[in-house]
C-alpha cells in the first residue's frame, strides 16, 4: 500500500505528462476493444442469425461451399440437382425423415405502382421451409394441401412488406410475383443485413406454384433431415451419397458430382475468415500497443533521471533494490491500468455507435474488459522493467551526490 501510495503521488504531481502518457494506452485499448467488439458480434451474428442451418440438418447442392475458382469451375459443370432427384431421395433413402426440396429466382414484385426488383424468390416445398428454421413475424406458412394444388400463396419478408404494404396489414391481400398474382399469407420476422447482403428482401412460395408459373431454370437444393437425428447423420448422407451416385452414373473412383452443405462445414467456413481477420485487426491495433509502451518507457526513464536524488535518499535509510524496482514497476502499471480503464469505456462507446448506425453488430463481453486491462497491464509491467531495473541498480552515494 506504501509503495502504490507513493506511485500515484509521483503521477499526481505530473498530471499532463501522466495524461499524455496515457493517450497512448488508451488509444490501443480502444481499438482493440472496438475490434474485438465488432468481430465478436458478428460470430455472433452469424451463428445465429445467417448460419441458421440446424446441426443435423445437411443440404445436398450442385455447388456446396466454393472457397476458390478452381472449385466454381469444377462445380459449373455438375449436372443440376433437379426435382426428380428431390423425388428419389424422399422414395429411397429409408434413413431420412424430412426431405425438402428448393430452387430460387431473383424476380421483380409489385403491387399497384409501387414495385421492387432483385426479390429473392425461393419455391420450397413446406418442409423445405421448416428445415430452413424460417421465423414469422405474422401469419403463416404455407400447408401441403396448398403444395399440391399450387396454391397461389405467399410468405413475404419486411423488405417487400415495407416497400409494397407501407403501413397496412398485408396478410390477405395480393400483390404480382413477375406477372402473377400472389396472396400474402405471413410476413418473415426482420433479420436486416450482414457484410453488406439484405437479408429481408426474400419471399417464399410453394415450390409447385414456382415451377408453374416460372419453370425449372435453377438447381435445386435439399434439405435433408435424418430420421433418428445426429445419430443417423453420417449414415443418412452416405444414403443420400449412394442415390445420387446411382442417378448420375458416377464412376466408383470418380468425385461426387454434388455437395453436402453442414452446419459444421459453415462455422469452420467462417471461423477461417473471422480468424484471419481478426489476427490482421487485432496486430495492427496492437502497434498502438506498442507506441504507448514505448512512451511509457520514456517517461520512466526520464522521471528515474529527475528523482535520482530521491532514490538515493531512500536507499541511504534502508530501502533495498527490489523495493525501488517495485516503486517503478507499480508506478508504470498503475498508469496503464488507468488508461486500460479509459480506454475500455471508450472502446465499449465505439462499439454501440457502429451498432447503432452502421449493419455491423458488436458485442462486448466481460472477458473481452478483463482481458483489455490485462493487456493494458502488461504493457505497462513491460514497458517500466528497464527503467525500474535502471533506478534500481543506482548506488546510493551516487544517487546522493546527484544535482
Amino acid at each position: 500500500m506504501e509503495t502504490l501510495s507513493i506511485a500515484s503521488e509521483a503521477l499526481r504531481r505530473h498530471k499532463m505528462r501522466s495524461f499524455l502518457t496515457l493517450l497512448g494506452v488508451i488509444i490501443g485499448v480502444t481499438t482493440v476493444i472496438s475490434v474485438v467488439s465488432v468481430i465478436a458480434g458478428l460470430n455472433n451474428y452469424v451463428t445465429e442469425q445467417v448460419f441458421q442451418l440446424n446441426p443435423d440438418v445437411f443440404i445436398a447442392t450442385q455447388f456446396g461451399i466454393i472457397t476458390s475458382r478452381e472449385q466454381f469451375l469444377q462445380a459449373i459443370k455438375r449436372k443440376k440437382i433437379e426435382l426428380a432427384d428431390v423425388r428419389a431421395i424422399e422414395t429411397q433413402c429409408r434413413s431420412c425423415g424430412l426431405v425438402g426440396g428448393r430452387t430460387v429466382g431473383r424476380l421483380r414484385v409489385r403491387r399497384a405502382a409501387k414495385h421492387l426488383d432483385g426479390v429473392l424468390v425461393f419455391g420450397a416445398t413446406p418442409n423445405a421451409v421448416t428445415l430452413d428454421n424460417v421465423d414469422l413475424d405474422a401469419g403463416r406458412t404455407y400447408t401441403p394441401t396448398e403444395q399440391l394444388h399450387s396454391a397461389p400463396v405467399a410468405v413475404i419478408g419486411t423488405d417487400v412488406r415495407d416497400e409494397l404494404f407501407s403501413r397496412l396489414d398485408p396478410i390477405g391481400r395480393t400483390f404480382q410475383v413477375g406477372s402473377h398474382p400472389v396472396t400474402v399469407i405471413g410476413v418473415l420476422k426482420k433479420q436486416g443485413s450482414v457484410l453488406g447482403q439484405n437479408q429481408d428482401n426474400h419471399l417464399y412460395m410453394p415450390l409447385s406454384s414456382y415451377l408453374k408459373y416460372f419453370g425449372a431454370q435453377r438447381s435445386f437444393d435439399v434439405a435433408i433431415r435424418p430420421r433418428n437425428g445426429i445419430a443417423e447423420f453420417a449414415q443418412c448422407q452416405d444414403e443420400v451419397r449412394v442415390i445420387l451416385r446411382n442417378r448420375r452414373h458416377t464412376a466408383f473412383h470418380a468425385d461426387d458430382p454434388f455437395a453436402f452443405v453442414t452446419a459444421e462445414a459453415l462455422q469452420n467456413l467462417w471461423k477461417g475468415i473471422s480468424a484471419g481477420s481478426f489476427a490482421l485487426m487485432t496486430f495492427i491495433s496492437g502497434i498502438s500497443l506498442v507506441v504507448g509502451g514505448i512512451v511509457i518507457t520514456n517517461i520512466m526513464l526520464v522521471s528515474v533521471v529527475e528523482r535520482t536524488r530521491e532514490i538515493g535518499i531512500r536507499r541511504a535509510i534502508g530501502a533495498r533494490q527490489r523495493d525501488i524496482q517495485m516503486q517503478f514497476l507499480t508506478e508504470a502499471a498503475l498508469l496503464s491500468f488507468i488508461g486500460g480503464i479509459v480506454g475500455v469505456v471508450i472502446g465499449f462507446a465505439i462499439s454501440k455507435v457502429i451498432s447503432s448506425v452502421a449493419p455491423l453488430p458488436t458485442l462486448v463481453k466481460p472477458s473481452l474488459v478483463l482481458s483489455g486491462l490485462g493487456v493494458a497491464v502488461l504493457t505497462g509491467l513491460a514497458a517500466g522493467f528497464f527503467p525500474a531495473r535502471k533506478a534500481a541498480k543506482l548506488p546510493p552515494v551516487e544517487a546522493l551526490r546527484y544535482e
